[in-house]
């Protein structure tokens, strides 16, 4: 069973460590971690040998408090929502209060005590020998208001001492004391001298009183803590911004009534309404409306995403902009909001073994440090023979600057950040154990279908051998409309996006694993592979040499012919995800070992890897034996990070030092990975591991500087230094540099809020996607030998790929225009159309909903002869590197006469060009000359 406390009472890693110890030796535990940082424990039991009576009792044994934290309805109804109570916010203000009663009394107390040597007026009843103990007992009266408010220090300290477990609240309540039972020891000694006339007595004590010592400790500890407490509770934003999110309430439809009832009310079937600028309360589908939903603090995504019925939408993000009905499918605890929560939650209340690590020095280092200061006491007094005073305050120093917060604080601080950073953005962390292997890791093998690629078919490529593209693809829609096949589903997504009509077949005809047969218009068609055509005798001789370059792409064509002849190729392909290859080009340059396993064949695997900078490719390898292959990476001694989708990659998913499962979505892969990304982009696999490194490398720095500090400070402290250098710190100064050890390890670990993940560092690709095909017309009818010119738009307006789909759309719908490419990332669209539909273009891309900032046209005629001639030629460009080198490409292409429809792709490394067979030296001297070098020219 595993169960999560809260822990009171706890200040220092010393504090953790005792709890985490004494549950620890219970039996029937089997794991047990303490956090210093969220006061929680976690506690993994054997059910049956051990109680949660009995876990709570054995904390209270300790000398610390504990309770059961609120499970979850077992129902699963009860989501995450803001606790009643922030106890975090009323331990500020406990602490404010302290601090402020506290300095209320310090500084007279300081007036008192040190005004005289600077000059400033006092009282004549406090002044001289003869008012000494007026004097002295001032400042004890100051002094007991401070150390009551403050009298956390002296029971906690205290009852761990007893309990043989000293923390750091011992070593304050030790110092503290002697420094106060010093000045009460110096009263009598004043008032003895007083009554035996020995005014030299009383002269002697009448400065060494060291109320204002003990005082200062007690104000600057609490000064200290009150600003770290104010730190620490920045490091949990991220969680707390999130659950600031829970919508509280939510509208269903009960049998046709609308109610607004508790969120965690909503059951799974339940209608749910959402109106623009409301939150969505549970996870569900959308039945009615369209709308675009802001998923940035689930996901990640900075733009809104369009929804619309069938698409699937998650809790605690904001409808935007449309009215919407959905379905509740998972409510409470079992949304992706309340897993994301528990996942945050947990990975904070994990250690790294880092902080194991330094939870065991913090365990042993304050009994060594209060042996420390008796040995220093005893030196200066016995064998230096230094005065009781000199020996006294240098023991009590050492005591007062060894205290280990911040080497408590150095890791669970930086780990709750990062994971809170992390959460921000769509990378949700599991452990902190996970955390500190992912920094390590030097092997990533990724699952290709899904994970680099988009895990569905796309279209390609279109060939038309005997008429345009647009009516070709209308008749090959016609043949597939019947089909249930992936391919056929690829072409027919590809008609609607594109607003392609097709007529119905008759006599319609599948052949399993071939193609299949129908007729049109009287008309005889076949659509299918090589191999059927063949059998039908087709001759496809004339275009062997392309269909083999298609399928060393790692493409799918399709072959359709007319009367038994070819009219044209569609290549289909689940092709590379836009951010794929910019992830494993910057893994590479991270010295990473990329490997992409897959179970796919090697001839599609090796097209697919071809243009990815990969380190080697492993295919035709079966889900079971994933597991295999990662664990023989991992024999030869390689630390693993296994990216997959969490459900066929499970197994690989667990043996991978750190599994990592990607496009989780509404289906957190909770039970498999030990990091989840919430959106389908391999950029967040080298975000997650350089968060790691980041977050390692500052706990290191965080540990260096504690144990630096106390390297340095304690030698200062005993007075090492006294006799050489005349170096001797006081209990207050030790107070105040304690204080701000612990301050500049939490500012420290707080620069991970700055951390930047790739998707934010980098130009999206994603938004940079041009739509396009690679497009061969070989004949033309006559319809299209009408003069066209070919024309640019600037629009405003567009955000994501559905603006570019309807960008698309609305130039479709005027007949004449063809060749159309959208450019998201430039805001423009280029097409070939006559001069006479200029206006109804702008007035269709308008009526979508978008904006003609200006129109370019470069007049091209067509005609029958010339078009023969004309091809799409792709241009293969290695040095692009950014925007500027894409705008210097296209200047250099469009200045070649008679090259037309030029579009540089700088993701794909390519540009795409419309000329004659005769321009290809000109078009790649062009290139040449600009700076740039063509790889490759495909026609």
């Amino acid at each position: 069973m595993k169960q999560k406390y809260d822990i009171t009472g706890m200040t220092c890693s010393a504090c953790s460590s005792r709890v985490e110890k004494s549950v620890g030796k219970l039996e029937g535990i089997d794991n047990v971690t303490v956090n210093l940082l969220t006061n929680s424990m976690q506690v993994e039991y054997k059910d049956g040998v051990l109680t949660t009576e009995d876990i709570i009792t054995c904390v209270e044994k300790a000398g610390y408090g504990a309770s059961l934290q609120q499970a979850p309805s077992q129902r699963g109804k009860s989501a995450p929502a803001k606790p009643k109570e922030n106890v975090a916010e009323k331990q500020i203000a406990r602490m404010k209060k302290r601090l402020i009663t506290s300095f209320m009394f310090w500084i007279p107390l300081m007036y008192v005590s040190m005004g005289s040597m600077y000059g400033a007026p006092l009282p004549q009843w406090l002044t001289g020998h003869e008012n000494a103990i007026s004097f002295a007992f001032t400042q004890l009266l100051l002094c007991l208001p401070i150390m009551y408010i403050n009298r956390h220090y002296f029971e906690k300290g205290y009852s761990t001492l007893f309990h043989g477990a000293p923390n750091m609240d011992s070593l304050i309540a030790v110092g503290s004391s002697a420094a106060i039972a010093y000045g009460v020891f110096a009263i009598y000694r004043m008032s003895w001298g007083m009554g035996a006339g020995d005014m030299a007595l009383v002269a002697k004590y009448h400065m060494d009183l060291y109320f204002e010592g003990g005082a200062t400790i007690l104000t600057l500890i609490t000064l200290g803590k009150f600003l770290e407490a104010r730190s620490k509770g920045k490091t949990s934003r991220a969680i707390s911004r999130l659950l600031d999110l829970a919508p509280k309430t939510a509208t269903v439809e009960r049998n046709g009534v609308e109610m607004t009832i508790p969120v965690e009310d909503v059951v799974a079937g339940d209608i749910v309404l959402v109106k623009p600028g409301m939150n969505i309360p549970v996870d569900g589908i959308v039945l009615e409306g369209i709308t675009s939903v802001d998923q940035a603090a689930i996901t990640g995504e900075s733009i809104p995403v369009h929804k619309e019925a069938g698409d699937n939408v998650i809790g605690a993000t904001i409808n935007k902009t449309g009215f919407i009905r959905m379905q509740a499918t998972k409510v409470g605890a079992d949304t992706a909001f309340s897993q994301i929560i528990r996942l945050v939650e947990e990975a904070s209340a994990s250690k790294a073994p880092i902080a194991k690590m330094a939870d065991k020095i913090a365990g042993v280092f304050v009994p060594v440090v209060m042996g420390i200061a008796l040995i220093t006491f005893l030196v200066w007094y016995f064998a230096v023979g230094a005065g009781f005073e000199f020996a006294l305050s240098c023991g009590i120093t050492v005591l007062v600057i060894s205290c280990p917060c911040a080497l408590g604080l150095a890791t669970p601080v930086a780990i709750m950040v990062g994971t809170g950073k992390g959460a921000e953005n769509g990378i949700l962390i599991k452990s902190g154990e996970a955390l500190e292997v992912a920094h390590n890791v030097n092997t990533v093998v990724l699952d290709k279908t899904g994970t680099i690629t988009q895990g569905r078919p796309v279209v390609t490529d279109i060939i038309a051998t005997e008429t345009d593209s647009r009516s070709f693809m209308a008749v090959a829609a016609a043949l597939e409309s019947k089909s249930e096949h992936p391919l056929a589903v690829a072409i027919m997504e590809y008609a609607a996006e594109n607003n392609i009509a097709y007529p119905q077949v008759e006599n319609f005809t599948s052949i399993p694993g071939k193609g299949i047969f129908a007729q049109l218009n009287g008309d005889d068609y076949i659509a299918g592979n090589a191999k059927l055509l063949a059998d039908n005798n087709v001759d496809i001789s004339g275009y062997a040499e392309k269909i083999d370059r298609l399928a060393d792409s790692g493409k799918t064509p399709l072959m359709f012919a007319k009367n038994h002849k070819l009219i044209g190729i569609i290549a289909v392909a689940d092709v590379v995800k836009p951010t794929s290859r910019q992830a494993i080009e910057k893994l590479t340059e991270m010295g990473i070992e990329v490997i992409m396993l897959t179970g796919d064949n090697s001839r599609t695997a090796q097209g697919i890897a071809k243009d990815l900078k990969l380190s080697r490719t492993i295919a035709d390898v079966l889900p079971q034996d994933k597991e295999k292959v990662v664990s023989d990476l991992q024999s030869q001694g390689k630390v693993v990070a296994m990216v997959g989708d969490g459900v066929n990659d499970a197994p690989a998913l667990v043996r991978a030092d750190v599994g990592v499962a990607i496009g989780a979505g509404t289906d957190v892969a909770v039970e498999s990975a030990d990091i989840v990304l919430m959106k389908n982009d391999l950029l967040d696999v080298v975000s997650a591991i350089r968060l790691s490194k980041a977050v390692i490398r500052n706990i290191k720095q965080n540990l260096f500087w504690a144990f630096f500090y106390n390297s340095c400070g304690i030698p200062l402290a005993a007075g090492v230094f006294y006799g050489l250098l005349g170096w001797k710190l006081t209990p207050s100064f030790g107070a105040a540099a304690m204080s701000f050890s612990s301050i500049f390890v939490v500012s420290n670990a707080l620069r991970l809020r700055f951390f930047k993940t790739d998707r934010d560092r980098t130009i999206q690709p994603a938004e940079a996607e041009i739509m396009t095909v690679a497009v061969e017309e070989t004949e033309c009818s006559e319809e299209n030998t009408a003069p066209q010119h070919n024309t640019v738009f600037m629009i405003e307006g567009m955000m994501c790929m559905h603006c570019v789909r309807h960008v698309t759309n609305a130039l479709n719908s005027v007949e004449g225009t063809t060749d159309i490419l959208v450019d998201l990332e430039g805001g423009k669209a280029s097409f070939n159309t006559p001069r006479e539909n200029i206006d109804r273009l702008k007035a269709a891309v308008t009526e979508a909903g978008y904006e003609v900032t200006d129109v370019i046209n470069a007049e091209m005629r067509v005609n029958t002869e010339n078009t023969k001639e004309k091809t799409i030629m792709v241009l293969k460009i290695e040095g692009m590197m950014c925007k500027h080198c894409v705008a210097h490409v296209e200047k250099a292409l469009n200045a070649v006469e008679g090259a037309g429809a030029v579009v540089v792709n700088l993701e794909e490394k390519q540009a795409t060009v419309e000329a004659g067979a005769e321009l290809e030296a000109t078009l790649v001297a062009a290139v040449k000359e600009a700076g740039y070098e063509v790889t490759e020219v495909i026609k």
